[in-house]
């Protein structure tokens, strides 16, 4: 966005925006009120003001969403391979053409900068360029028994209608992470989005109509009561899949429902990302290379660096050139030109932080930059860099979700991965060193699904996504992110 486009203006090409986005149920191709009739607000959270009410979905809309999605399933599963990835390069192209259109919807419903705003879409859209090419490589096997009277003939199947559900802090890209597959591998979707951020979701259904995905394949049912939607479809009988990206405690509770009829899950649950900076690291790249791990969208990312570990000879430089780097931050309304650091998306997320960071300071933890929120209406927090922080602090423990980087000094290297890997999750860890046998050893160590070695940056749709532990179960986008919703069929035929 150039510099010489006011605010005034970019908010109402917002408004145009939102204006242009169905909020209703949809359901068979129909966009319809939920059957209750009640509908519910988005708040913009950096003005707190209401930009759009949307339907309220309940355990009726839940139902003929479900009924819809196994009634298409066979007669979508027979559906061309290439005439499914079609459709997602084609919804990949209508996402890049209305990329800024929907940057400007993400921007205003949950606070992330327009121009992260922006590259959320880009990264999105990827996830349906790169399954539209995946949906023709679905592949099978034909072998011979060993004692060679058989042949092995080896298919991949959809797994049926899948449920999906996505969080609020990446409202397009969870989604098509999520889609894209379950499109390519021929299976039929119900689709709950946060209720914080359903716009974004609601108008990537608009997208894929346009692209010619056939009505019933894609139905969503936007909620403030997500059990009242999401348990009808897991005890329905119908949906054979469950795919959650979440908090481990729902996901804990959802994988308990699945397990009523064998459903297959993928989980992408909490995290609680590790970052180690050793004595020997470029510091500069270390420096960014943590900015880029904490900062992105304002820190409220699974795979957000929540604990910075840094060798004690360089664990004050850094502190402090990670201050320097953050404190310069423009902090304001993702939507005004400039805009780096945007608003939390709730008041209940700020009060969190600003618990947390008051924990730290009150066991000892020293303020290099920020630790309050600014004086201006909105739930903004300042970008904090924490010091000598406690290995008692809360905020070790606890997934932060918000722009602080706490610093922990440590002296030898076992002991940085002891730290790293002493928490139940273990999705994405970091580490920053300049000794390339050190950098493979301890990338090994570390008890996570991911790893960043000097790098800030894993996420990709290339890449296989997903943690161990309590940070979930499968993996999302690479080549296996289409096999979650494959099953295999196997048959046997005598030689003659």
């Amino acid at each position: 966005m150039t510099s010489n486009v006011s605010a005034p203006d970019i908010s109402e090409r917002a408004r145009e925006a939102i204006a242009k986005v169905s909020t209703g149920v949809f359901v068979d191709g129909q966009w319809d009120d939920a059957a209750s009739g009640a509908r519910f607000n988005v708040v913009n959270p950096a003005t707190e003001e209401v930009i759009a009410t949307v339907a309220d979905g309940g355990p009726k809309d839940a139902l003929h969403a479900i009924e819809t999605a196994g009634r298409v399933q066979s007669e979508w599963a027979r559906t061309a391979p290439r005439e499914r990835g079609e459709i997602l390069r084609r919804a990949y192209d209508l996402l890049m053409v209305r990329q800024d259109e929907l940057a400007l919807i993400m921007t205003a419903e949950m606070g992330k900068p327009l121009a992260e705003a922006k590259g959320e879409v880009a990264y999105a859209a990827e996830f349906f360029r790169w399954f539209s090419e995946e949906a023709v490589r679905i592949g099978g096997d034909v072998t011979t028994t060993g004692d060679g009277k058989n042949r092995i003939l080896v298919s991949r199947e959809p797994v049926g209608p899948c449920v999906l559900v996505t969080p609020w802090n990446f409202p397009l890209a969870m989604g098509t992470r999520k889609i894209g597959p379950a499109i390519a591998a021929g299976c039929t979707i119900v689709f709950k989005p946060a209720a914080l951020t359903p716009l974004s979701s609601l108008a990537l259904a608009d997208v894929l109509v346009e692209a010619g995905l056939p009505p019933g394949v894609l139905n969503i049912v936007c909620t403030t009561k997500a059990s009242s939607v999401v348990s009808p479809w897991m005890s329905s009988g119908v949906a054979r899949k469950i795919s959650f990206t979440g908090s481990t405690e729902v996901g804990v509770r959802l994988l308990e429902q699945a397990a009523q009829h064998v459903m297959r899950s993928s989980m992408e649950l909490g995290g609680n990302a590790p970052l180690i900076v050793f004595e020997d690291a470029d510091l500069d790249r270390a420096v960014e290379g943590a900015f880029a791990a904490k900062m992105r969208n304002m820190g409220e990312a699974c795979t957000a660096a929540n604990r910075i570990f840094v060798q004690r000879p360089v664990a004050e430089e850094f502190a402090r050139r990670l201050a320097a780097r953050l404190g310069a931050l423009r902090v304001g309304d993702g939507l005004e030109p400039g805009t780096e650091v945007g608003p939390l998306v709730e008041e209940k997320a700020l009060r969190k932080v600003q618990e947390l960071v008051d924990d730290a300071i009150d066991k000892g933890a020293k303020v290099v930059c920020g630790g309050n929120r600014p004086d201006r209406a909105g739930y903004f927090y300042s970008p904090t860099v924490l010091s000598d922080v406690s290995v008692q602090a809360d905020l070790l423990t606890t997934e932060i979700f918000g722009p602080v980087a706490p610093v922990i000094p440590f002296d030898t290297e076992e002991e940085a991965v002891r730290m790293a890997n002493d928490t139940p999750w273990g999705l994405a860890g970091y580490l920053f060193t300049q000794d390339v046998d050190r950098g493979f050893r301890v990338s090994e160590a570390l008890e996570v699904g991911m790893v960043g070695l000097n790098t800030g940056i894993v996420s990709n749709p290339a890449a296989p996504f997903g943690g161990i532990k309590a940070s979930g179960l499968g993996r999302e986008g690479g080549r296996v992110g289409i096999e979650e919703f494959l099953e295999y069929k196997y048959m046997a035929v005598p030689r003659a």
